[in-house]
């Protein structure tokens, strides 16, 4: 693990109880306490700061509209990628399975612990040190909220592209699947006759490659989107 300090620097704030940003950072599959209850704490505060945020800054949208927009910003894919930015991953405990598996480039690792930061954050802090570390870490992403046609998933824009002009839906097959039972990857292939095009999406379950094959499908189609939501965190 390397040394806290420069993760506290990255975080702009340092820990007066080092002890819960150790905590904060160390994965069940290590030996001590863990970080799930921390994780636990920092997923009540991330959704009720961004929902704040995106109510604050976006008043013409509505309640579900909200809500999507808020899931698009939480969602595990989304705090991964941040966790990434601020190299997060070489500082996470992780056992030897998890280690020897690659778990700190793990989307879910990286995910859970920087919630179990800012969980940790807060206990140190209070709220304000909770908010305010939350909006230093989205300051990029809710500056540039996306539009909500850019949230739709893709499976949902490429029905929806086909049934207003009257296709027939598209169909998803697996064709298929590599790796060991933990570490699959699937190959999927979206196919509609009335275009004779196909997509193909490959990701490291069958869900994810299917939207991954309806984005490349709508690539093809000449009607792909930038900025898709995502996978729910849950």
């Amino acid at each position: 693990m390397m040394d806290l300090r420069i993760l506290e620097e990255r975080l702009g704030w340092s820990f007066e109880d080092d002890l819960l940003l150790r905590q904060s950072v160390t994965h069940r599959s290590a030996a001590g306490p863990n970080n799930e209850r921390l994780e636990f704490l920092g997923d009540a505060i991330l959704n009720f700061v961004i929902a704040a945020e995106v109510f604050r800054r976006r008043p013409d949208l509505r309640e579900g509209e909200l809500s999507r927009m808020r899931a698009a910003l939480v969602n595990k894919n989304a705090l991964a990628a941040i966790a990434r930015g601020i190299a997060l991953g070489p500082h996470i405990v992780l056992g030897s399975g998890e280690l020897k598996s690659g778990g700190r480039r793990r989307d879910s690792i990286l995910a859970d612990a920087l919630e179990a930061i800012i969980g940790a954050v807060y206990l140190d802090g209070g709220f304000e040190a909770g908010r305010d570390l939350v909006l230093r870490l989205y300051a990029d992403q809710l500056d540039r909220l996306p539009e909500m046609e850019a949230l739709k998933d893709p499976k949902t824009r490429l029905q929806e592209y086909l049934q207003g002009r009257g296709l027939e839906l598209p169909s998803y097959e697996v064709e298929h699947v590599s790796g060991r039972a933990h570490e699959q990857t699937f190959r999927v292939v979206c196919t509609t006759d009335a275009l004779q095009q196909a997509g193909e999406g490959l990701a490291g379950n069958r869900r994810q490659a299917e939207q991954a094959a309806a984005e490349d499908l709508l690539g093809k189609l000449g009607a792909s989107t930038l900025g898709g939501a995502g996978n729910e965190r849950h």
